[in-house]
């Protein structure tokens, strides 16, 4: 468990680690006490329809999951193990960079809830989720 808040800076460098978060083009807005702000910067890959030009449904499942994810770093100084998740779709993702909040829902030593939103440019509800991740330290 993390004794000390971790800063802004040092969660983008943890969480930066992970090549695939690099490729997703992730930056951390803000880290608050179970709560975390990402944006992801467009990637045209991320298109699966080229005529409509809208985003793969797995991608904003990536976003629901890792945003939730890490608003359990102030918790954990880390990120964690997906357990369960639920992702619900509320309208299609255009062309346009994303912005992520996750927020926490209840912190256990086994496991924890978090879940997360993703919102395009407009700020409107593209997907949101929910998700279980184990934060029991390895032994």
């Amino acid at each position: 468990m993390s004794d000390t808040p971790l800063s802004k800076e040092q969660v983008e460098a943890l969480l930066l680690r992970g090549p695939f978060h690099q490729w997703l083009g992730l930056s951390v807005v803000a880290v608050g006490e179970g709560t975390i702000e990402l944006k992801a910067t467009w990637r045209p890959e991320w298109v699966v329809n080229a005529e409509r030009g809208y985003v793969h449904g797995g991608i904003l499942a990536t976003l629901v999951d890792l945003t939730a994810d890490w608003a359990l770093v102030s918790k954990t100084g880390r990120g964690v193990p997906t357990v369960d998740l639920r992702v619900d779709y509320h309208r299609a993702a255009m062309q346009g960079d994303l912005t992520c909040r996750g927020t926490v829902v209840k912190f256990g030593n086994q496991l924890s809830v978090a879940e997360a939103q993703i919102l395009d440019d407009a700020g409107r509800l593209l997907a949101s989720g929910r998700g279980v991740y184990m934060t029991a330290l390895a032994k």
